[in-house]
């Protein structure tokens, strides 16, 4: 016989005892596996709930110092704006905002508005009215998103400064969202 072998540490014959052992240790970590496994699945909710919007409250009037100017096209007629102030991120995850427009010939429209990146869609809330108050809007619903013609104000919020994809731009930062207003600088900002 080779020396190594004879070395070798010598290992007590598997016993009739040994083999139950083993066997029920097996069993009973099949048993706990299972019971924490079934404990875990009826804390997790891994069921998808229906979307569901929040109550809306209608902001401030727009003030002339919190506007800030957005980028249309290069064929715009009207100049477009955000009321900075008016900016949020619901719970729900609709990005709500004012904006103005103002037209060539002077004419302004102010709507308050929310717009869902998930599902590309936008809802306008109210319209203002000269003397400073709101009303509500009678097509209150969920609409697609335009991003065609010169004035095209719902693809321009939405591409250039709320939405990146389906998801709310900066990780729903509200603070870099209204800075990037602010500043005009858009989410790509070679896009036209």
């Amino acid at each position: 016989m080779p020396s190594s072998l004879q070395n070798a540490p010598q290992r007590p014959p598997i016993t009739l005892r040994g083999l139950r052992q083993a066997v029920l240790a097996c069993s009973l970590l099949a048993v706990c596996a299972g019971a924490l496994a079934q404990g875990f699945d009826e804390e997790f909710d891994d069921e998808e709930k229906p979307w569901q919007e929040i109550a809306v409250q209608l902001p401030p009037t727009p003030q002339q110092q919190n506007l800030a100017e957005f980028y249309l096209s290069p064929n715009a007629t009207m100049k477009a704006y955000v009321d900075l102030n008016s900016v949020s991120i619901g719970t729900d995850k609709v990005v709500r905002y004012t904006v103005l427009t103002k037209t060539e010939g002077g004419a302004v429209n102010v709507m308050y508005e929310g717009m869902r990146c998930e599902t590309w869609e936008k809802k306008t809330y109210a319209f203002g009215h000269p003397d400073g108050k709101w009303s509500r809007s009678r097509r209150d619903k969920w609409q697609p998103i335009r991003d065609i013609g010169a004035n095209r104000i719902d693809g321009a919020l939405f591409r250039d400064y709320f939405c990146d994809g389906k998801m709310i731009a900066d990780n729903e930062n509200l603070k870099s969202i209204v800075n990037r207003l602010k500043t005009q600088t858009r989410i790509d900002p070679v896009r036209r």
